[in-house]
């Protein structure tokens, strides 16, 4: 019988941290010029639209979402890690086209350049190379919490940085982060030595016509380019919001940033207990989406002032960072037990197209309509977001696991699948003979891992 640890090992705690470092880089790099880059453009550019801002700053999610599902397939054929590379010197070279643009179209290029380094689902696929499964779940939370923490740092990083070097300065401090990512990646990261397709964390494109048919992933699909699309159009008026109606100037911004990001953490984390250990996920969903929407109301009718600002802002984003670390979590819920990896590689797509979708037409109403214009069309798709949660399903509180069989035979598959849905805390169970590997959704609240591992290798 194999013996499993309740420990990462070295190697896997390794890979967790340096691939969350590597995610790190990029985050900052692509969210670091939100709070400052509209005064920005607006102070370096001559005869610039409100639409060239919006599309600039949205520009990243477009090239990222056609490329980030290629990029993972290529990296089942040509490694990991010279992928990973790739994909952070090409961050870099659009961060150094930005940082040197003449005009808001070259801008827009570095941007797409940026974007065009798409290498989020090379390092989840990476993760789940490096990190058995008894700890995935575990790497993946790291992963993600940095990513969470990247962004705030990123919003309180930007004005600071900016009243140091400059906006440009900015960019040529995302290329810095790029160099620094790949450095992680030659030196930090560990080697992968038995490489394979991950469907756990890995797109299949024979799976993209069930995915896309499913009407409850579609909902969260739905959700999430609402989510990105409303942050990055707010973003297109929200800084000269604060310089207008709050008095602060752009170096000043950090000043508010700061407060309500560290507030905002603290106040999701009762609604994350009633989301997630008491059962209530839906109400608190629906809530989280319905407060959002209200929110943005506020910022179109509420009379600004820094105080006013102060409070829609942190009660925006408590609800978007609660938002933001449930989605993912339901996506796992409700994907079926063998298509996490192609659920994810749409979701992240729906994602990326919503931040380029969102930046073009906050862009676009912030020229036609005013500041205004862009927050009550932020409420019109946070509206349809609150409609489409309604009719959501209840979520069950599972995860998916999987377990390597060897020795599997054709005749044992039915078998399998009978034992381990009589398994108490098991809902859902995929046995793919020709990966000699179980997919099962499981309760692990209910389910001992390491007595059902020892109990499938007793079959």
């Amino acid at each position: 019988m194999i013996e499993h640890s309740n420990v990462m090992s070295p190697t896997e705690k390794r890979a967790a941290f340096s691939i969350a470092g590597i995610f790190s880089t990029r985050m900052l790099g692509l969210f670091m010029i939100f709070p400052v880059f509209a005064l920005f453009a607006h102070q370096e550019f001559n005869g610039i639209t409100g639409l060239q801002i919006g599309i600039a700053m949205g520009i990243y999610g477009l090239t990222q979402a056609f490329l980030q599902i290629p990029y993972g397939m290529l990296s089942d054929k040509y490694g990991r890690k010279p992928l990973i590379i790739a994909g952070m010197f090409i961050f870099m070279l659009g961060s150094i086209v930005c940082a040197m643009a003449d005009s808001i179209e070259m801008m827009i290029i570095g941007r797409a350049i940026q974007g065009m380094g798409a290498v989020a689902a090379v390092l989840m696929a990476s993760v789940a190379d490096l990190v058995s499964e008894q700890f995935r779940l575990r790497a993946m939370s790291i992963v993600g919490m940095t990513i969470g923490f990247s962004f705030t740092l990123s919003l309180i990083a930007g004005p600071l940085l900016a009243s140091v070097f400059g906006v440009r300065g900015i960019f040529w401090t995302i290329a810095a982060l790029a160099v620094a990512g790949m450095l992680l990646v030659k030196y930090a990261m560990p080697d992968i030595e038995k490489q394979q397709f991950q469907r756990e964390a890995e797109a299949d494109p024979s799976q993209f016509k069930e995915i896309l048919k499913n009407p409850q992933l579609l909902r969260l699909d739905f959700g999430v380019f609402v989510l990105h699309a409303m942050l990055t159009a707010m973003f297109v008026v929200l800084p000269l919001t604060l310089k207008d109606s709050a008095g602060l100037v752009v170096t000043d911004h950090w000043e508010i940033y700061l407060p309500v990001m560290i507030l905002s953490f603290v106040l999701m984390v009762p609604f994350i207990i009633q989301a997630e250990s008491r059962g209530r996920m839906k109400m608190v969903f629906v809530g989280a989406i319905a407060t959002l929407t209200l929110m943005q109301l506020g910022f179109a009718f509420v009379a600004p002032s820094f105080w006013t600002l102060f409070a829609l802002l942190l009660i925006f984003f408590t609800a978007f960072n609660l938002l933001e670390a449930s989605l993912p979590s339901l996506v796992v819920k409700l994907a079926p037990a063998d298509k996490k990896g192609t659920a994810s590689g749409v979701f992240s797509t729906s994602q990326f197209l919503g931040a380029a979708l969102g930046g073009a037409m906050g862009g676009y109403f912030y020229q036609h309509y005013g500041h205004d214009g862009v927050f009550i069309f932020t409420a019109t798709i946070g509206a349809l977001w609150t409609l489409a949660a309604l009719t959501m399903e209840k979520p069950l509180p599972l995860s998916i696991a999987s377990l390597a069989i060897e020795d599997l035979k054709e005749g044992e598959i039915e078998s399998i699948q009978n034992k381990l849905l009589s398994y108490d805390g098991i809902y859902e169970v995929v046995v793919l003979a020709d990966e000699k590997r179980v997919y099962f959704k499981i309760d692990r609240k209910v389910v001992d891992e390491a007595a059902l591992i020892n109990y499938i290798e007793q079959r």
